[in-house]
């Protein structure tokens, strides 16, 4: 399986309001593994950069001026990417960004293309009421994210990748082997072979996150008129 890990940076947040891609990058993945290749390229947006973006970013217009345009570079990009399963942190907004560049040219969109995994929808759904920014899910998950001092396209799109890898190392994938007939006694599964791309990390839990816990459980049982369930759990655990 192809996946791209992709991260872009753009010139505002609101693509509605005709702020433009200044970055994309991307990083490959085949059948769970980095192989080392990657596109990146810097955009002309042919507007400003606003003042918030350029702090994030340490990006300055004048840095931009000799840069390629999107349509400049759109083969190449969509050469890339095609075909593959796109994986993106709050994929709504690259999504948005990218579909608007393809739009002026009236080349389509990227559902035309890939499929897209979203990994902020991801660690919301794993971790409910956390942090869940790419440098939270890197502190938690315990991938190195030292060397990113400001949001960069390309060494967010490798940190992405790494904390996916460590997000999704305990899954396995099920083949029902069905292409033989529907019998039953054709049918088998078969548990692949799981690769930890990082080696486990015990991560408990601090006093603060201890006395978080407490609290939440007090609020439990207050609003239960008694001892919870969950309450009645930790005593037995």
């Amino acid at each position: 399986m192809r996946q791209i890990v992709l991260d872009t940076e753009t010139t505002g947040l609101e693509v509605r309001q005709g702020h433009r891609l200044i970055e994309i990058a991307c990083v490959e993945l085949v059948e769970r593994r980095l192989t080392g290749r990657h596109y990146q390229t810097y955009l002309n947006p042919e507007r400003a950069i606003d003042e918030g973006a350029r702090a994030v970013t340490g990006i300055a217009d004048e840095f931009l001026l000799d840069k390629p345009r999107f349509h400049e570079v759109v083969d190449e990009f969509l050469a890339f990417i095609d075909g593959a399963e796109l994986i993106i942190h709050n994929a709504a907004f690259d999504v948005g960004f990218i579909d608007a560049e393809l739009a002026r040219l009236n080349a389509g969109s990227l559902a035309d293309r890939c499929q897209v995994l979203d990994t902020l929808a991801m660690a919301r759904e794993r971790y409910p009421g956390q942090r869940n920014s790419l440098d939270a899910l890197c502190k938690r998950l315990g991938v190195d994210n030292s060397a990113r001092d400001l949001h960069g396209g390309l060494i967010d799109a490798q940190l992405l990748a790494d904390v996916y890898l460590a997000m999704t190392s305990g899954q396995v994938v099920l083949d029902l082997g069905f292409e033989g007939g529907t019998e039953a006694s054709g049918a088998r599964a078969v548990v692949a072979p799981v690769v930890l791309m990082h080696r486990p990390r015990v991560l408990r839990a601090s006093d603060e996150e201890v006395r978080a816990h407490l609290q939440r459980l007090d609020a439990l049982d207050k609003s239960a008129g008694g001892q919870s369930v969950w309450r009645r759990q930790e005593m037995e655990a």
